[in-house]
């Protein structure tokens, strides 16, 4: 899958936000076909941050949500302001 494709757009809620700020998480709505491999490489390839973990769950309105923690290297907060949602 292209890297546009996987990742749909990222979710902004106060739980993201606290993710943001205190455990270097970022939250996407992601393709229901993409897998966590996936979503790791449209990470790298989209933002430039390397992913250290990706958990992901579907919601109760059929989508797929993934969290994506950071490596130590990088800051969710820089790449949140970098994306205009913080």
């Amino acid at each position: 899958m292209k890297p546009h494709d996987v990742i749909l757009y990222p979710l902004m809620t106060e739980r993201s936000v606290y993710m943001i700020e205190n455990e270097n998480k970022l939250v996407f709505i992601v393709n229901m076909k993409a897998n966590k491999h996936d979503v790791t490489q449209a990470v790298q390839a989209l933002y430039g941050v390397e992913a250290e973990r990706v958990n992901t769950l579907i919601t109760r309105k059929n989508t797929k949500k993934a969290f994506v923690k950071l490596k130590g290297d990088y800051d969710a907060s820089d790449l949140a302001i970098r994306l205009g949602i913080l």
